[in-house]
């Protein structure tokens, strides 16, 4: 893939979990000449800073399963991926539960599923469920989040535990695939705001920086993220993709005493909320599983209200509550606002090569960018270097490829 006298042989232009990833990737598998750009100033300033980084296995479809346990094997064995002796970020092998409510047979359809897929898991009823997590109600109905009204809570549903899922710090993930990334020769280059994404006959031929700086190159990935559009704009492409900068809100709190026992990340789906801990066990981190929660689309990603809604911050501490009835009514609950850029068409990522040649794309993410990052790095470097090492995956790439159609969902939320 080498031109004539290229300052690059690839550039990436976005250095959150994604682009670092893909820049990684590359990297650590060839001797092209990578620069990843970004425009903040810093590691995580963009959407992988504000990420819950809930790393679980389970999807609608059993590609994403795949890519989903290609993406937690290697955070599982992070300083084996990395090469680093002392990476910044440790797997945290909390598991995942999964809480489907008035829904008796999911949680072993599931079960099956996961176990054929090569994903451990196991089903608890709720007997299982008291003696392994004593802080959390079985009820099988959903709260009433708009009164508040008290119900009778019933129990009798079974319930979903990988337990090999968990979470892992993001900033400290990327921080670390910044210095592997220079270990293995990547230029990266933050405060890189680009201005032109250029193109001569059909191909990629570069870009250009706000500073003048001229990068030219035969290879360029968008990994923008919510500026993705922009990119696309600067090509005159018409994506054909609705691509939505989307505001999502998270609460967290202290970890009162009253919560006894394992907290394990915790989808409470009847409830519309999930929750891990953070902080060495001293925090829970709250957030929303509804897509009525993922509607709020930002017109500027560089603008947007970063302050959480006191209705939201109501409604779901209230599904907490109801989860985990032990939690006290007392205590300050702070909170903080990201983006997501939700595909509007089906809610999974558009990854792989465009018609343009040369021009690849990591976009659209819907919520499920940072666990898949390093299986999306494998599938990008495989397509441009045609090299596999270990950690690749081996999901094909036409699952999500930039000219697929869209996959057909019940339910379009970060859960899908």
């Amino acid at each position: 893939m080498r031109s004539t006298n290229p300052l690059a042989d690839v550039v990436i232009i976005g250095g959150g979990i994604i682009g670092l990833a893909i820049a990684y990737q590359v990297a650590r598998r060839s001797d092209l000449r990578v620069v990843l750009l970004d425009k903040g100033n810093g590691v995580g300033e963009g959407s992988t800073g504000a990420s819950s980084a809930v790393l679980r296995h389970r999807y609608s479809f059993d590609e994403m399963v795949a890519l989903a346990r290609d993406g937690v094997d290697a955070y599982r064995e992070w300083p084996a991926f990395t090469g680093l002796t002392h990476p910044r970020a440790v797997f945290e092998a909390a598991g995942v539960l999964w809480m489907p409510g008035d829904d008796g047979d999911w949680a072993s359809v599931e079960h099956r599923r996961m176990q054929s897929l090569g994903v451990p898991s196991e089903v608890l009823d709720d007997r299982a469920l008291a003696k392994r997590f004593p802080a959390f109600s079985p009820c099988r109905h959903a709260p009433d989040v708009q009164t508040g009204i008290e119900h009778g809570c019933e129990g009798g549903s079974k319930h979903l535990f990988e337990s090999t899922g968990g979470f892992i710090d993001p900033v400290a993930a990327a921080e670390d695939l910044v210095e592997a990334s220079l270990r293995e020769g990547v230029d990266v280059r933050y405060g890189a705001n680009v201005a032109q994404v250029r193109q001569l006959a059909g191909r990629m031929a570069g870009v250009t920086l706000n500073d003048g700086t001229a990068i030219d190159a035969p290879c360029v990935v968008n990994a923008a993220g919510p500026w993705c559009n922009d990119i696309f704009r600067m090509l005159e492409i018409e994506c054909p993709w609705t691509l939505a900068p989307t505001r999502i809100q998270v609460l967290y709190l202290d970890r009162p005493p009253e919560l006894i026992g394992a907290i394990p990340v915790s989808i409470d789906m009847v409830g519309g909320v999930y929750f891990r801990l953070q902080n060495r066990g001293q925090q829970l981190v709250v957030g929303s599983t509804l897509s009525s929660d993922e509607r709020e689309q930002v017109a500027n990603p560089d603008e947007f209200d970063r302050f959480v809604d006191a209705e939201f911050s109501r409604s779901r501490l209230h599904a907490l509550h109801h989860r985990l009835p032990a939690l006290p009514y007392k205590g300050s609950v702070r909170g903080y606002c990201g983006l997501y850029t939700i595909n509007r068409e089906d809610v999974h990522p558009i990854v792989g090569r465009t018609p343009v040649e040369g021009f690849l794309v990591a976009i659209g993410f819907s919520g499920h960018g940072f666990k898949l990052a390093p299986a999306v790095g494998s599938l990008i470097a495989q397509s441009i270097t045609g090299q596999r090492l270990d950690f690749d995956t081996a999901v094909s790439p036409a699952f999500l490829s930039f000219d697929r159609q869209p996959l057909a969902l019940s339910d379009k939320s970060v859960l899908a």
